[in-house]
């Protein structure tokens, strides 16, 4: 900050800080400097009567109104001044939403505030840029409340903060929607027709939060792997998770009716499949290329047959 003067060689020239509703606190006089403060620094150049204030590491403290004076009389002076505006870039307080998890079709609220000079503008964005649930791809303003949360709404969304100062600060926020199981992706056809010795692999596709526990039954039996079923799960994603139950090999014992249960905290879903003994092989709902159960009884002939010859030759 420059501070020439014209005619003031008899007259001391001070630099003052003016902060508001406090009083000046005096800088320097003349070419000295008053302030103890190793931020500050002062310089006259004799040439052309400048003061020249220099203030480095500058913080938002220092922002205030700085005053050149001549003190000419007691109650007699010139001066001429000048406003240090300090801009900072944005931070958002910790007291923002990190993450929400509420139950379907009830409201959320996200909420998020900045500090930063000039005071910063807030913006809600949805990962990908999708549709946010208030309609648009932003929303401007502090807090974004939704209504009605559905669980196409739960995933990733950023508050951005921006003064135009640095770069805009941005913190991701986690909305969790709880909602019970609902099978998905159900198959029309629940009665599957396959022929004795034949495999038959029923589907299961979840979709739920928390994520729910589902298993497999006949009648009030719960089925485990062993020698006629195999069961097993798929890796979830999104709240998605599929589950399969294979009958290695059909037989009349097995035909029946087989439910896919699901249940998390907030309720329960289930699917029924009827399997039934068919004439013709199915290989809609089973690999039948070469049944395991037939190759199992070639090999066994085979392996009867290999003794019997050696029997004849002994």
């Amino acid at each position: 900050m420059d501070c020439s003067v014209l005619y003031a060689t008899e007259y001391p020239v001070l630099w003052k800080k003016q902060e508001p509703g406090a009083g000046p606190i005096p800088l320097s006089e003349s070419s000295s400097l008053i302030i103890r403060d190793n931020r500050f620094s002062l310089r006259y150049d004799t040439a052309s009567a400048t003061y020249t204030l220099q203030l480095k590491d500058v913080q938002k403290s220092d922002e205030a109104r700085y005053e050149c004076q001549i003190i000419l009389g007691l109650n007699n002076k010139v001066s001429k001044s000048t406003y240090l505006t300090v801009q900072e870039p944005p931070i958002i307080d910790d007291n923002s939403t990190r993450s929400v998890s509420v139950n379907e079709f009830e409201s959320a609220s996200l909420q998020c505030t900045a500090t930063g000079s000039p005071k910063p503008r807030i913006e809600w964005r949805r990962e990908n840029n999708a549709i946010l649930p208030t309609g648009g791809i932003i929303y401007r303003g502090n807090t974004m409340k939704i209504h009605s949360v559905k669980k196409e709404d739960r995933g990733t969304y950023f508050c951005v903060a921006d003064n135009g100062v640095g770069k805009p600060a941005k913190r991701n926020v986690a909305l969790e929607v709880e909602f019970p199981p609902n099978i998905v992706d159900a198959p029309q056809e629940k009665v599957i027709s396959q022929a004795p010795g034949y495999e038959v692999l029923l589907t299961c596709s979840v979709e739920s939060f928390p994520a729910a526990e589902i298993v497999w039954k006949q009648g009030d039996t719960q089925i485990v792997d062993n020698p006629e079923y195999s069961v097993y799960r798929g890796t979830g994603v999104d709240g998605l998770v599929s589950t399969y139950l294979k009958i290695k090999r059909l037989n009349r014992n097995l035909v029946g009716e087989y439910m896919c249960k699901a249940n998390n905290k907030l309720g329960q879903a289930t699917i029924v499949y009827t399997v039934k003994e068919g004439w013709e092989v199915n290989c809609e709902v089973g690999n039948c290329e070469r049944n395991s159960a037939l190759q199992t009884t070639a090999t066994s002939l085979a392996i009867l047959g290999s003794l019997l010859l050696a029997f004849l030759y002994m």
